[in-house]
């Protein structure tokens, strides 16, 4: 990466041990002790901050990356406080390296006004040296599952985002459902809009990918441990060859995607990205029909034409369902995983449908 500058910053620092009482989510916990490991990036052609930290939320380890100089919104740090805040809850694994350029794209075409973040799912990142994956003193109750990782994202909420700023939501896969329950639950959250991209909001298990993948991930997924644990040793230039190799079938692959897959050779990683994944074969069956109903006008669905997590069977019901709803079928044939090769297109449509509901 021509032109970069690394400037790394490891710090511990004390938070109040509960997330205080009141506003949403009440009674949720975050990390009570935080690790905070801040990434300035300062590269010739971009001129923006990025800040990559890493907390402990839920008693889980969690990467959050931010693009603008709004590093807490909880202070001011100089600079005024933003009305907006553009947020993104990834898909499974949820490593936020890969929206990296995603993000970029929607922080630069909206002229770089509001923060763009994304928090990763809890235990899917490799924290820095020194930081262990879990707090075990305030660990939620099963923070790596399926309804862990939901409530993980609304104690982040509580923990870090003010409660009267605006939010615009943007989902990816099974962040989708993740977003349709913190609307469930925290009903005061400040949604504007909320963007479903390739949403699997329903019968997971069912979909042609699902039927592959449930015994794959519900039954022998300690299969693939000991083949992980061996492969964390191999060298990071080999590891990095060896996920072009798996991606060589892709043309264009963001170089974003490739050093995000890293994370994915750390067996603790991996484990809880698959112990997630069996959990949502599970758990995720029926639509919700009516959270969807009480918010369609915050929504905007976003099917693939050859998604095979949510085959376009689902976009038609969905469609026959909700015929006042924003419902989209691709017409570009932007694949599921859009993030390793369609990020800035993806970005772009993104940017279109907020403007044209005068949203930024």
């Amino acid at each position: 990466r021509g032109g970069a500058y690394y400037s790394s910053v490891c710090s511990w620092t004390s938070a109040p041990k509960g997330c205080a009482a009141g506003g949403w989510g009440a009674g949720r916990k975050c990390g009570s002790r935080s690790v905070r490991a801040t990434i300035h990036r300062t590269m010739s052609e971009d001129h923006f901050p990025v800040h990559d930290e890493f907390i402990y939320c839920s008693g889980g380890a969690t990467e959050v990356l931010k693009f603008g100089p709004w590093k807490d919104l909880q202070k001011s740090n100089g600079e005024s406080k933003p009305k907006l805040l553009i947020l993104i809850i990834p898909g499974n694994p949820g490593v936020v390296g890969f929206y990296r350029t995603f993000m970029q794209s929607l922080y630069c075409s909206l002229d770089q006004r509001y923060p763009v973040w994304a928090i990763s799912h809890a235990g899917h990142c490799s924290p820095p040296r020194g930081m262990d994956m879990t707090q075990e003193y305030d660990q939620m109750e099963d923070v790596f599952g399926l309804n862990g990782q939901i409530e993980h994202k609304l104690s982040f909420m509580k923990e870090h985002v003010p409660a009267d700023i605006k939010l615009i939501l943007i989902g990816h896969s099974i962040g989708c459902y993740i977003i349709l329950e913190m609307m469930k639950r925290a009903a005061d959250l400040k949604v504007l809009q909320s963007i479903m991209l390739f949403p699997t909001i329903e019968r997971m298990a069912q979909s042609p990918q699902g039927k592959i993948m449930t015994p794959l991930l519900c039954s022998l997924r300690y299969v693939f441990y000991m083949p992980l644990y061996l492969l964390s040793f191999l060298p990071e230039n080999l590891k990095t060859s060896l996920v072009r190799f798996v991606l060589r079938g892709i043309k264009s692959v963001d170089e974003a995607s490739v050093e995000a897959c890293l994370n994915l050779f750390r067996m603790d990683c991996a484990a809880n990205a698959m112990y997630m994944g069996s959990q949502e074969m599970v758990k995720v069956l029926e639509r919700d029909n009516n959270t969807i109903k009480r918010n369609l006008q915050k929504l905007i669905f976003y099917y693939g034409a050859t998604d095979n997590w949510c085959p376009v069977q689902y976009y038609e019901e969905m469609k026959k369902a909700f015929p006042e709803g924003s419902i989209l079928l691709c017409e570009k044939g932007i694949r599921h995983a859009f993030v390793l090769d369609s990020s800035n297109e993806v970005a772009t449509m993104t940017i279109d449908w907020l403007k044209k509901r005068s949203l930024c």
